[in-house]
């Protein structure tokens, strides 16, 4: 009967240290599964497998932010339509944002949506100051800026203003949006 103990207390130990290595390998897989699956679908290739989000790219590729520079930078989708703030708020974002996206694209009819209409109302909830700031965060000091400018941008770093980047900027992130979403749904219809 001793034996028997013996051998639980064995068998126990032997199960505790091969849960704990299956605990470690899947908590590593998921980790790096999530890390492949953030990188993989912060793409603006992944954003278009959504055919509604074409004519919204190719506008972003005319405009500077789309690589159209000098210096040939490209920001991707989530760059601007993703806060810059915490891990948890970029990712509890990028999934509510992915989902209805996803949810919305299954449901409507694309060709038919109101797409201007949509993005006049909802620019400011999708281009988040955080992510401006993350490139352009010496406001202060850029180069050949006009004296308006300046003071504008001085005004907002002082927290005198309210405004968000994108209402003095509404366009910057696709050119020539609107003709693009014109010209793409007709065609589609």
């Amino acid at each position: 009967m001793v034996r028997s103990d013996a051998s639980k207390k064995v068998r126990s130990r032997r199960g505790w240290w091969f849960g704990l290595f299956i605990g470690v390998v899947l908590t590593v897989v998921t980790v790096l599964a999530s890390g492949f699956m953030i990188e993989t679908t912060n793409t603006d290739t992944f954003c278009v497998t959504c055919h509604a989000m074409n004519p919204f790219r190719s506008a972003w590729q005319q405009a500077v932010h789309g690589g159209n520079n000098p210096q040939g930078f490209a920001a991707q989708c989530v760059d601007c339509h993703l806060p810059h703030g915490d891990f948890i708020e970029y990712v509890t974002a990028k999934a509510i944002t992915g989902t209805s996206d996803v949810f919305q694209n299954l449901t409507m009819d694309v060709n038919k949506f109101d797409w201007m209409a949509n993005s006049e109302k909802r620019r400011l909830k999708f281009t988040y100051d955080s992510a401006c700031r993350r490139c352009h965060h010496q406001l202060d000091a850029a180069p050949g800026m006009p004296r308006g400018g300046f003071l504008a941008h001085r005004a907002y770093l002082r927290g005198d203003t309210t405004k968000k980047c994108a209402e003095c900027h509404p366009h910057v992130g696709h050119r020539n949006m609107a003709e693009m979403v014109q010209r793409y749904f007709k065609q589609n219809t």
